[in-house]
Order: structure tokens, then C-alpha cells, then sequence
């Protein structure tokens, strides 16, 4: 399934994760599997959170991009309008191309 996530653009041009493990950096056109990453503050959904469209009113874009993803193994969860909806959570992942 095709959706959307936003990613953090750093100045080197690589793409890392808004809020969990922000350190990795994550490869274009590799199929990457979700991993644990217990973060005090944040809830624990070990999997990668996606939309069905680009838009997350609640999320500042500064530094950030949207790309297109493509998604296996996931389950729907529904989310507030303001918070982009519908969201999808992965167990697989793959990073397409920047919208």
C-alpha cells in the first residue's frame, strides 16, 4: 500500500525519524522492518507510523519532508483529523521518494 511520512531532512541531505531513535539514518528504495525503541515520554507502538495522505496539521515542518512510502503488514489506527487521521502502522517499510 502506498502512503505518506514525514521524515527529518539533515544537512548532509540523509532522512532520520521525528521523535524515536533519531539518530539512524534510513536508505531510499530498501525495504526496512519496524524495530523496538521503548522512548520515555512517548507511547509504545513499535512500528512505522504512516498516512494516507501528506498532511499532519499537529506537526511542525521545519527541517522535516514528506516522502512517499510504500507499506507491508499493517494495521489502520484512527487518529484525530488535526493529527493527519487515518494513520497506518507497518511492520515494514519501504522510503519511495520526497513529495
Amino acid at each position: 500500500m502506498m502512503c505518506y511520512k514525514p521524515f527529518k531532512v539533515r544537512k548532509d541531505g540523509s532522512i532520520g525519524s521525528l521523535f524515536i531513535n533519531r539518530r539512524a539514518k534510513y536508505p531510499i528504495g530498501v525495504r526496512i522492518d519496524a524495530e523496538s525503541y521503548p522512548t520515555r515520554g512517548y507511547a509504545f507502538r513499535p512500528f512505522w507510523h504512516c498516512t494516507s495522505s501528506p498532511i499532519a496539521p499537529h506537526l511542525s515542518m521545519n527541517g522535516r519532508r514528506w516522502y512517499k512510502v510504500e507499506i507491508k503488514e499493517y494495521t489502520s489506527y484512527t487518529r484525530p483529523k488535526n493529527q493527519g487521521g487515518i494513520w497506518y502502522l507497518a511492520k515494514k517499510i519501504k522510503i519511495l521518494e520526497p513529495v
